[in-house]
């Protein structure tokens, strides 16, 4: 039965190349609206499990459903209702933007009045208006990623599953490329692969991990925060209470003395967990005052170092 507020599953994917097994049993879901980040180190299986879940590649075990249609069953109603985006947009570097993106467009089925309109409204959309006759192989590596989002766009399906969007991108071309995401993922469901962490932060309120071909954790980012070894930060503003005593708080790791400020005693606390109240009550306890506490989570780029582990990850970035 179709579960209609699923548009992306993952059901126990695998996939084996010979010997080598680079999927083992992934599963999540995406709901209807919503836009997940697709994070993991380089071989993690991220680009396997999205070629799957749009049938440019098939499953050695598992299923795959995209609007509620398995992906080797029904492959053209999925198709009908996918946009994919690789890493690399297929481009033809010999035609015209307005060319391809009509060549696109009929083998989408698209053909005569509607074709021309779709073509016009997608190239309006991701800001190509007055680029029709220019040749592919003379854009900018930003403007082929605009069409590449157009040929994923031209069939105006209700899922776009995007790898590496904004890769090899100045950093003028991303805020671009990030800033169409976000108009797109108001009335699309979107998955987001990227190797850039902020970016994670800035489009997705949620996140799916792999490595080594499995899923390793999946939340919202806070979530996901919450689950670095190193713990989370509380800065506490307060009087009548010593260092002592605060870290002899159940759950209470460190505690660091910071300058005092207008003659309130300001500490930073490190935790496994939210110890906000636990700090508070023992302030109060012990007949003080609390002007202000406040909780930070460690960074994504900490979190995702703890899931997945150190091998293959630079600073702010997941490959």
């Amino acid at each position: 039965m179709y579960n209609d507020v699923f548009m992306v599953e993952a059901l126990g994917i695998s996939k084996s190349y010979g010997p080598t097994l680079a999927l083992d049993g992934v599963s999540f879901s995406v709901e209807r609206g919503e836009i997940v980040g697709f994070l993991g180190p380089n071989g993690a299986g991220k680009t396997t499990t999205m070629r799957i879940l749009t049938g440019y590649l098939p499953a050695s075990g598992g299923q795959a459903k995209i609007a509620g249609f398995d992906v080797f069953d029904h492959p053209m109603e999925v198709k009908r209702r996918v946009g994919y985006l690789p890493e690399t947009p297929p481009l033809y570097p010999e035609l015209s933007v307005g060319e391809y993106l009509a060549f696109v467009g009929e083998l989408r089925g698209l053909s005569g009045k509607e074709c021309r309109l779709k073509v016009g409204a997608v190239m309006e959309r991701v800001g190509l208006v007055g680029w029709e006759r220019r040749v592919l192989g003379s854009l900018s590596k930003g403007y082929r990623q605009r069409v590449g989002l157009a040929q994923a766009l031209v069939h105006d399906p209700p899922v776009l599953i995007l790898d590496e969007p904004t890769s090899g991108l100045d950093p003028t071309q991303m805020v671009g490329i990030r800033s169409l995401i976000q108009e797109l993922a108001a009335t699309h469901t979107v998955i987001l692969s990227t190797h850039v962490l902020s970016e994670v932060e800035i489009l997705c309120p949620r996140a799916v991990v792999i490595g080594r071909g499995r899923v390793l954790a999946t939340g919202t980012l806070d979530a996901l925060r919450s689950r670095a070894k190193r713990g989370s930060w509380t800065l506490l503003e307060a009087r009548g209470v010593q260092a002592v005593q605060l870290g002899s708080a159940a759950g209470v790791q460190q505690v660091e003395p910071l300058p005092d400020s207008d003659g309130w005693s300001c500490f930073r606390v490190l935790s496994a967990g939210d110890v906000r109240a636990v700090l508070v009550a023992l302030v109060h306890a012990a007949g003080g005052q609390v002007r202000a506490v406040e909780s930070k989570l460690p960074s994504l780029e900490e979190a995702f170092i703890d899931i997945v582990g150190e091998e293959g990850v630079t600073r702010g970035s997941a490959a």
